[in-house]
């Protein structure tokens, strides 16, 4: 079994911000593998499918941003998720716009609702996907106000193809590929 979360904000006022990327990224997942978000359990949307032979479920916590690791805590200890059959997909604003990024471990950074995540499950130690958005012209904005910005037509075209890599890395990894080998295709990329 795995699990995939998205990270971002549950009101509509925060639907095309760039703090939203994670959830955008699991959407087009859960399109490309047929799945829908019909359940509501843990804190989140969930959407459940199968791929590969094994159950997958998709999650987009609704306890806002810096609160995503209660959603995850719960989820995780619910369907006895192991730390290396789950992926966080969230925005990076040190990556630039469009850049993914797969890693199996790592520090939170500046990016609050994983520092949640990380101080709820006492661990660092689980995959995650960076989606890049970049400052671009905007580095005076303050961070805050950058991430809850709505992105532009322009930025969502970069982004939209990076949404489709993630869906593509994310169904390899529950076809169950290897993180490493996620790792060195989209990394490169």
């Amino acid at each position: 079994m795995y699990l995939i979360v998205g990270l971002g904000n549950p009101d509509s006022v925060y639907k095309n911000t760039f703090h939203n990327v994670g959830f955008m990224a699991v959407d087009r997942f859960a399109e490309k593998i047929g799945a829908e978000f019909t359940k509501k359990e843990c804190k989140a949307v969930t959407a459940h499918a199968f791929v590969g032979g094994s159950k997958v479920i998709i999650a987009k916590p609704q306890t806002y941003m810096n609160l995503s690791g209660e959603s995850v805590l719960s989820l995780t200890a619910k369907y006895k998720i192991e730390q290396d059959a789950f992926f966080i997909v969230y925005d990076d604003v040190d990556l630039g716009l469009g850049a993914l990024r797969v890693r199996e471990s790592g520090s939170a950074g500046t990016h609050n609702g994983m520092r949640n995540i990380v101080a709820n499950i006492g661990t660092q130690t689980f995959n995650r996907m960076r989606i890049g958005i970049g400052r671009g012209n905007n580095d005076r904005m303050e961070l805050k106000d950058f991430v809850l910005s709505n992105v532009s037509a322009d930025d969502m075209a970069v982004l939209d193809k990076t949404f489709d890599s993630a869906a593509s890395a994310l169904t390899e990894f529950c076809q169950g590929v290897p993180v490493q080998k996620i790792m060195q295709k989209y990394n490169a990329r």
